[in-house]
């Protein structure tokens, strides 16, 4: 990396994500392997992402906002490297712990002590590493004895304790957060945010997708994905005011009124 670019740790550069549509609804694996046996699938391109880039700098806090559909998880779960895009690269200089879907990877007959090492496994650490973060992931999980329990029996609460508990607790250098700062009860929550707090001020790099202004106590930059493009990166308070007078701006259009009954047109006459 060039000098005057070594505090990058995220590159994305030029991405591009394309899926298949099918244009006929197909509600299950076996209609799906069937029609396309028949060669009764109709399926084209779809751009989920046009030509994103940006670079995150180390200890940094960017926010990616935008309304569902826009591109965000995609984009975080290719940063993540867990989706390879279509063209272009996202590149990550430092360990990375992605939270896109709390509790994503465990095995619901595993206890949660066991999803622990295999959720840490998943993430890229040793047994070694894990076992000297064991005692803090456990206790700041607050499961108690339930940590020797299936997590099948696990509440979502309970489940969302454990895997936002593991990602902060092990060390790493970059944090990827998809809409999960609502975690657990009030009280969770609020120890929950101290702690992301905290790693933020012993330089984590925060990449957050977020549609609330919950973001802005983290985050001093936003970037603004509309349609799979960047439509605005910058200030938050400037990008989130845009991007809110956008969403306004588009009103819905009103239900069509309904047709006149059989009861109506008699009571006409």
């Amino acid at each position: 990396m060039e000098n005057g670019r070594r505090d990058v740790v995220l590159e994305v550069r030029d991405v591009t994500m394309k899926f298949n549509k099918y244009e006929v609804g197909v509600n299950s694996l076996k209609e799906l392997v069937v029609r396309a046996f028949k060669k009764n699938l109709k399926k084209k391109k779809f751009e989920c992402l046009k030509g994103v880039s940006f670079d995150v700098h180390r200890g940094e806090a960017v926010a990616l906002i935008g309304k569902n559909g826009a591109g965000k998880s995609t984009l975080l779960k290719i940063v993540s490297g867990i989706l390879k895009p279509t063209t272009g690269y996202a590149r990550r200089y430092g360990r990375i712990t992605p939270l896109l879907k709390l509790g994503a990877g465990f095995d619901g007959n595993a206890t949660g002590l066991e999803n622990i090492y295999l959720n840490a496994a998943i993430l890229g650490y040793t047994k070694k590493e894990t076992d000297e973060k064991l005692n803090d992931i456990i206790e700041f999980s607050e499961l108690g004895d339930f940590i020797y329990s299936p997590i099948k029996t696990y509440s979502s609460g309970m489940l969302a304790r454990l895997g936002f508990s593991i990602a902060v607790s092990m060390e790493s250098e970059i944090l990827l957060i998809d809409e999960i700062l609502a975690v657990g009860d009030i009280a969770f929550n609020k120890k929950c945010h101290a702690k992301l707090a905290e790693l933020q001020q012993k330089g984590l790099t925060f990449l957050i997708v977020s549609h609330g202004e919950a973001v802005k106590r983290y985050c001093k930059r936003a970037i603004w994905i509309d349609g799979g493009l960047v439509r605005e990166d910058g200030d938050i308070t400037t990008v989130f005011k845009h991007y809110t007078d956008a969403m306004m701006a588009k009103k819905p259009q009103p239900a069509p009124a309904p047709k006149a009954g059989v009861e109506q047109l008699i009571a006409k006459k």
